[in-house]
């Protein structure tokens, strides 16, 4: 295939995910082999629900739809056109991917075969559903896509480079077990938000589909707050509400009320709406339900550690203050460029 062809294939895989979406599940009769697909894929997003108690109907439902939103063909061919793909000599790539959320790697996934190689995917027990369907629906629009795609749970073998997502822990061994390949070896990261207290309640509303979508598991999840000293923090609050139907989802509770216990038994002093708990921390990864926060003198001094802690933040968001900020609400609502750790996963594969 050239590169339009494959550009055609995933815009015809964003056609069918379209008729996946948080409004609800509508078939679409034009969608090409749908009587092929349409009932199987309804089946195996109830598997995905019920394998893992993290992935709820309504948040596999929004990657879906994030994900149809990003494969329409004019948006594949502005991310693609910037690029030469011309004398691609085919490779075998090896992806190692998360389970955190669903379809964490689809972007990998895409890489690898829109820039023309072959993939060679080791899933996480924990996503192993709706991937592999969706392959299945891409060899039928696309049959030259068969044999270019394999799932494997065996010990990766044969493969001339590899894009390996995990702890910081996972990525040491990565490291050193990938260190005779071309790599991209992706850690921890988190994401945050600064405020300045000027914010509309516009903004703080939006601020919270940053930090509770995914149950905050994801790293464009919002998981720490930037404050200024003396921070008000009844308008955050407020905002935030709308979410507190989370609280009845029995392993966001469990979460919940055990970090509470914690935190209360070791008198650390905390903000809490009996639903969120909000403790100043220096640390960036907050655990489930809890939200970090520091406090910050100035503007210029913030950016300063900003940039000195860049390679455990995923994305930054804020009104005006930096020039790759991410607007309120969007943080799970990546472009096709935005890549993960800034790594420029395209370039990389090109290279090879």
């Amino acid at each position: 295939m050239d590169l339009q062809q494959r550009i055609n294939a995933f815009s015809k895989l964003g056609d069918f995910l379209s008729q996946f979406s948080t409004k609800g599940i509508q078939k679409n009769e034009t969608v090409e082999a749908n009587d092929l697909f349409f009932d199987g894929f309804k089946h195996q997003i109830k598997l995905a629900k019920e394998h893992n108690g993290w992935f709820t109907e309504n948040n596999i439902l929004y990657s879906l739809e994030s994900w149809s939103n990003a494969l329409q063909a004019d948006h594949i061919t502005k991310w693609t056109h910037t690029y030469n793909f011309k004398d691609i000599s085919p490779k075998t790539i090896a992806i190692i991917m998360a389970g955190n959320i669903p379809l964490v790697g689809f972007h990998d996934f895409l890489s690898v075969l829109i820039t023309g190689h072959k993939v060679l995917v080791k899933q996480s027990s924990n996503d192993k559903h709706l991937l592999p369907f969706l392959t299945k629906y891409l060899e039928i629009v696309a049959p030259a896509f068969k044999g270019n795609i394999t799932f494997t749970e065996d010990k990766l073998d044969n493969f001339d480079a590899v894009i390996a997502t995990g702890s910081n822990n996972t990525a040491r061994y990565f490291e050193y077990y990938f260190k005779d390949q071309p790599s991209i070896i992706r850690k921890n990261r988190n994401s945050v938000a600064i405020l300045t207290g000027n914010e509309t309640k516009a903004q703080l509303e939006a601020l919270s589909e940053d930090i509770f979508r995914y149950y905050g598991l994801g790293c464009r999840n919002v998981s720490k707050l930037f404050v200024p000293k003396n921070y008000n923090f009844d308008d955050f609050f407020n905002a935030v509400y709308k979410w507190h139907p989370i609280i009845h989802e029995a392993k966001y509770a469990n979460n919940y009320d055990y970090n509470k216990a914690v935190y209360l038994m070791s008198e650390f002093d905390m903000l809490e709406n009996g639903f969120l708990m909000v403790k100043e921390d220096q640390s960036y990864a907050s655990p489930i339900a809890t939200l970090f926060y520091e406090t910050y003198d100035n503007d210029s001094g913030l950016k300063q550690k900003l940039i000195e802690d860049s390679e455990k933040i995923q994305c930054v968001v804020a009104a005006g203050l930096l020039e790759d900020e991410i607007a309120f609400g969007k943080t799970q609502q990546p472009q096709l460029w935005d890549y993960a750790d800034d790594v420029d996963t395209v370039e990389f594969l090109l290279k090879i």
